[in-house]
This record gives structure tokens, sequence and C-alpha cells, in this order.
């Protein structure tokens, strides 16, 4: 029975049935006065948001925009102001060249409003950390069309902003590598010994890959599906897209005999396997239970939910 639901389900999908009924969900939700966020989450949890309404729901779950309608155009200005004050800013202290990319100079930004900026950006920027950040900020930038308009920049700006505060949260938790190791020797002790061969998890790009949330390690096209998730705080999904990673290449890397090829493997990732991995890291990550609950930092690592 459970077999023919899952294939009833991957059938409605594939025709567009499915993404109908979840954006009419949706709208249903968004038509609530004020936003119930409690739902909104849940709706993030269990779905892929709809692209025509992901950016708006990101701003109520990143808390850019308030639940309260009537808050809207207050709010919305003072973002404008603060916005413009940090442009400014960086302009008159000549912190970062005018010539720099659009996704440089928001990530800057940040770092001004969190008081973290130094008169020697470019060596700021080539930290770990912020090279991973970058990746995140430039892939956004990509995933919401920026194209230099004024009000889709500062969206943009805002979005990173949020999205960088919960990669400030998780980034150095070690429980995401245990929990990545520990679900890949469940699903798949084969590959997981082999992997040990090489101290594969020693030498994973695992820094990048949590603090970038896998921007440029997954396709623009697949992350959305991903962020959905971190938007709603929910950081143990980056733990089995990694350990998903590992089993979408199982056939190459057992052919793997050193540590230098699985580095190659796992760091040619297609548009097409991007999306392979997502939907099967989803599916697996919601099976486990946590597309049922919000995930805080201290309950990352508890595989059953």
């Amino acid at each position: 029975m459970t077999d023919e639901r899952n294939f009833r389900s991957s059938y409605y999908e594939k025709v567009g049935f499915r993404s109908v009924e979840e954006k009419k969900s949706l709208e249903i939700l968004l038509k609530e006065r004020p936003f119930d966020k409690a739902k909104l989450k849940q709706f993030c949890l269990r779905f892929t948001v709809p692209a025509i309404h992901r950016n708006f729901l990101w701003k109520i779950l990143l808390g850019i925009t308030p639940i309260y309608p009537e808050s809207h155009e207050f709010v919305t200005k003072q973002r404008k102001k603060e916005f413009n004050d940090l442009k400014n800013a960086l302009k008159v202290t000549r912190i970062i060249d005018e010539n720099a990319k659009s996704h440089q100079i928001l990530l800057t930004m940040w770092l001004l409003r969190t008081r973290r900026v130094k008169m020697d950006i470019n060596a700021q920027l080539d930290t770990p950390l912020l090279r991973a950040m970058s990746r995140m900020s430039e892939s956004l930038w990509h995933i919401m069309e920026g194209d230099g308009e004024y009000e889709n920049m500062i969206d943009i700006y805002w979005l990173l902003d949020g999205f960088l505060d919960h990669v400030e949260k998780f980034h150095n938790d070690g429980r995401l590598i245990e929990c990545t190791s520990t679900l890949l020797e469940k699903e798949d002790p084969c590959l997981y010994k082999h992997l040990l061969k090489f101290e594969t998890f020693n030498h994973i790009p695992f820094d990048r890959w949590f603090g970038s949330c896998f921007a440029g390690t997954i396709s623009d096209r697949s992350l959305p599906k991903i962020w959905d998730k971190i938007a709603v705080g929910a950081y143990k999904i980056l733990a089995f897209i990694a350990a998903v990673i590992f089993m979408t290449l199982r056939r190459l890397l057992l052919n793997c005999d050193n540590i230098n090829r699985v580095l190659e493997t796992i760091s040619n990732i297609n548009e097409e396997t991007s999306e392979v991995i997502v939907n099967k890291a989803i599916e697996l990550w919601q099976q486990s239970g946590s597309g049922l609950v919000t995930m805080s930092p201290n309950t990352i690592c508890t595989l059953n939910t």
C-alpha cells in the first residue's frame, strides 16, 4: 500500500498535479491575517515552495517581513533606509571597490552591519568561512535573478542577511559532520567502509559545503529546495545532502583508489545529478521524521526525531 501511495505521489508530481495543490494550499495560508508563521514553517518542511511565492515567504520566515500586513509599509521603508545607509557607508569609506561584483558588495554590507568589516576587505573575504558565504551570496543573486534593479537588490540583501545569520548558528558545529558520517554508515555501510580507507571525512570540504549551504556545489536550480528548509532553521537537511552526495555517486566512488580521485568525483556534480541528490536527500530526511519539526542546533545530530 505504501509503495502504491509513493508511486501515485510521484506520478502526480511528474504531471504537475501535486505542485498545483501545494500552491493552492500556500495561497490559502498567505491569505490569513496575521500570517501564521508556524503553519508556513510546516509547509516549508513538508513541501517545496513555489517559485512565485519564494521571495515573499522567505522574507516572512527569516523575519524580514512582519506577520502583520499593516506593518509592511513602515518596515519596508526602514529596510530601504538601512540598506542605503550601509551602501553609502561602503562608498564613503572606500572599503570595497566600486567595480566589485554585486554579490561581494552585499556580503560586505552584511559584515558592516554586523560590525565585523575590516579595511583590508580582500584579505577578510579570503578567509574560509567568508569564501563559503560569498558562494552563497553569488548563488542567491542568480536564484533571485539579480539584475541590478534597486528594489530587487534590497530584497536580495535582506534575504542574504537572514540566511547568513542562520549559517553563523551552525557552521562551527561538528555535529553536522558526525551526522553525515552516521547517516552514511547506516544507509550504505559498504560505501562508508570504502571511504574510510582514504580517511575521506578528514578531507571533504565540509566547511565550504555547510558554510555555503551547498552553493557552488549543487546547481543553483536545485539549491532553493534546500534553502526552503534552511529558512525554517532545519539545518539537519545539510547532513542529508552531504550523505546523499556520496550515495548518489556510489558507483564512481567505489572505483576510486585514492583520496584525490574521491575529491575529484564529488567536485563534478552537474545540474541533473544535483536535482537527483536534492530530491533523494529531502525524501530521506522526511522519512527520518525531520520534515515534521523544525530543528535547532542542539538537536542537529539526532537522526530519529
